[in-house]
């Protein structure tokens, strides 16, 4: 059976240490997050993940979801009892501001304990997840009424929320959409419309589900400059503020999907329903990327936290299992085989996914902390260029720890053999799991696109500039400390191909756009190794601290550092063969003629 511990150790290392999140006192809602109160949140956070998400992953993944002869969704034993303690522990409102019912403490602490619920339970984290996305939206774009109806409710998990974005006939390409809105004469609209793949769109466990719908007004222009984004609620609120009379809003089936099965994702059929519009006529683009971007975050999240789950089994079965013997001899000399563990090729894999995860989270945090930054700042000019970071780090998070995310739960279920291949040992479901993420919110190939397309130039290339600046001056500042030479150079190595590749898709990319498309994946990975690497440079710096003020956590900063050092030599190199591909250009990949393929 798998085996799950949050790395609750390593999340306040990060926290506390690389980050230095107490030197963040004066933005609201880090004040009350003191060193004692985040460890006590992170222990709780972990005791809920292990103790009650986790134990539900694997039969949840089993029996799965359920559309009923009445239309109603069933979602797999003991997922609502699991949900009730979510929301009771207010888990869903950390970062929520108190006046809606939330904790207003930092989201870089919800981002924290966030991990361990999804690498605990994916599918069941969905459902408040998919929550929070529309609560970013209703915050920002919706009116004073709007804030009062609907946020207390979902803040505290008794409605939940969606996004219903696609449709079966377009998905990145929004322009295309068909869901119409017909304005009514009290102020609502009739939404008329499928959408499709919508997670958590119908389930049971709370009293309302509250839709966020992307539709175009009748008479409104075409393309995306005539979308609205509108609130339709499962079942329309009485005069009370209460759910009463089901609104035009159905489940036309779940979808049969390769992972995920915990998760309800749904066909909603909207026929006439009752909708509200948030924000501005024909502005649903605006208030759709809080939303999108919120999510993108989360999923960058459930790649670090799916690597985590599938580390963690592949080193526990790594100690167990044995076969062969070490090539330098005999480790278990009292047993018939020595365990996997003692062979190099079984560390590399293990020690490559390993320093991913480590510098993945420290990369989520840092994020999660522009994101605080850039919302809560009383300083412009602190505010824009945590703005300006968290717009290049979001297409990279998700883009780039989520490919990993995959890559790594497949070499994770490697070290199980043909044990890793059946589905009671829970590594199949890793793999499954870990490969949506790839998918929605942006399949990954959109993620490299905008990047290059659109964050390297956006405002004369400041947000760009701003990240390189942060790392090379960590490595001219600390180009002096002998100890952190071995990091500091293979850093600058890194970036160094960066803005090379940077600079030529500056000269190549605007006569031929292709050679963007042709080497846009290449780049937002160089761009991760690098940011990884800087990580990985924050943290070692971290813990040679620590060590010289006598810290007692000797071993865990003694592994720190191995672990930095490994993905120096072993990972670090890969910026060199991203920049030789990206400067190879795109005619060969253009060359072929369709009928070729």
């Amino acid at each position: 059976m798998p085996v799950y511990k949050a790395p609750v150790e390593d999340t306040l290392f990060v926290l506390n240490d690389v980050l230095g999140i107490e030197r963040f006192n004066n933005l609201p809602g880090f004040a009350d997050a003191s060193a004692d109160m985040i460890e006590a949140i992170a222990t709780e956070a972990a005791k809920l993940a292990e103790e009650v998400l986790f134990p539900l992953n694997l039969s949840g993944d089993q029996e799965g979801c359920r559309r009923n002869d009445d239309g109603s969704v069933s979602v797999p034993k003991g997922f609502k009892e699991a949900y009730d303690k979510h929301c009771e522990g207010g888990w869903s409102g950390l970062s929520v501001p108190e006046e809606f019912g939330g904790q207003g403490l930092p989201y870089t602490l919800h981002a924290a304990v966030g991990e361990f619920m999804s690498s605990a339970n994916m599918a069941l984290m969905m459902y408040p997840g998919l929550t929070n996305g529309a609560v970013a939206a209703i915050l920002v774009h919706g009116t004073a009424e709007q804030k009062k109806t609907y946020l207390p409710n979902m803040v505290s998990g008794v409605w939940s929320g969606t996004m219903n974005l696609t449709e079966p006939h377009c998905g990145t390409d929004l322009g295309l959409l068909r869901t119409k809105a017909v304005p009514q004469p009290d102020g609502s609209y009739k939404i008329s419309g499928q959408k499709i793949f919508i997670s958590a769109g119908d389930h049971g466990m709370t009293e309302n589900i509250i839709h966020l719908v992307l539709a175009r007004i009748e008479g409104a222009p075409e393309g995306t400059k005539g979308i609205s984004l509108f609130i339709v609620p499962k079942f329309v609120l009485d005069a009370d503020g209460k759910p009463g009379a089901g609104n035009g809003v159905s489940c036309g089936a779940i979808e049969r999907k390769m992972g995920i099965h915990g998760n309800a994702t749904c066909v909603i059929n909207h026929d006439e329903a009752t909708g509200y519009l948030i924000g501005a006529e024909n502005k649903g683009l605006a208030a759709m990327f809080v939303m999108m971007n919120e999510a993108r975050l989360g999923v960058g999240l459930q790649g670090l936290a799916i690597s985590e789950a599938a580390y963690q089994n592949a080193a526990d079965y790594a100690r167990q299992r044995i076969q062969g013997r070490s090539l330098t001899g005999p480790k278990a000399p009292d047993r018939q085989a020595d365990p996997i563990i003692v062979h190099a090729d079984v560390r590399r894999t293990l020690m490559q996914i390993r320093s991913i995860n480590e510098a993945g989270r420290a990369f989520m945090l840092y994020t999660a902390l522009q994101s605080d930054i850039a919302h809560r700042s009383p300083d412009a000019a602190e505010r824009q260029k945590a703005d300006d970071i968290l717009s290049i780090m979001t297409p990279i998070l998700k883009g780039v720890m989520t490919d990993r995310g995959f890559e790594n739960a497949v070499q994770a279920q490697q070290m199980w053999g043909g044990h890793g291949y059946i589905e009671e040992n829970g590594m199949s479901q890793y793999v499954r799991d870990a490969r949506i993420a790839m998918l929605y919110e942006g399949a990954n190939g959109v993620q490299a696109m905008d990047l290059v397309g659109r964050k390297l130039a956006a405002n004369g290339g400041r947000a760009v500039m701003a990240v390189f600046k942060e790392i090379g001056d960590f490595c001219e500042e600390n180009r002096a400390e002998e100890r952190l030479a071995p990091f500091t150079k293979a850093i600058k190595k890194g970036l160094n191909d960066l803005q090379a590749a940077t600079m030529w898709f500056m000269s190549n990319a605007m006569a031929k756009p292709d050679n963007a498309g042709a080497g846009a994946t290449d780049y937002m990975h160089l761009f991760g190794i690098v940011i990884l690497g800087f990580m990985w440079g924050k943290s070692a710096k971290a813990a040679l601290e620590k060590q010289d003020a006598g810290d007692p956590r000797t071993e865990f900063l003694a592994n720190k550092l191995i672990t930095a050092t490994f993905f120096m030599e072993r990972m670090m190199p890969e910026t060199a063969l991203r920049k030789a591909r990206i400067e190879s250009g795109a005619d060969a990949t253009m060359a072929l003629d369709e009928a070729a393929f």
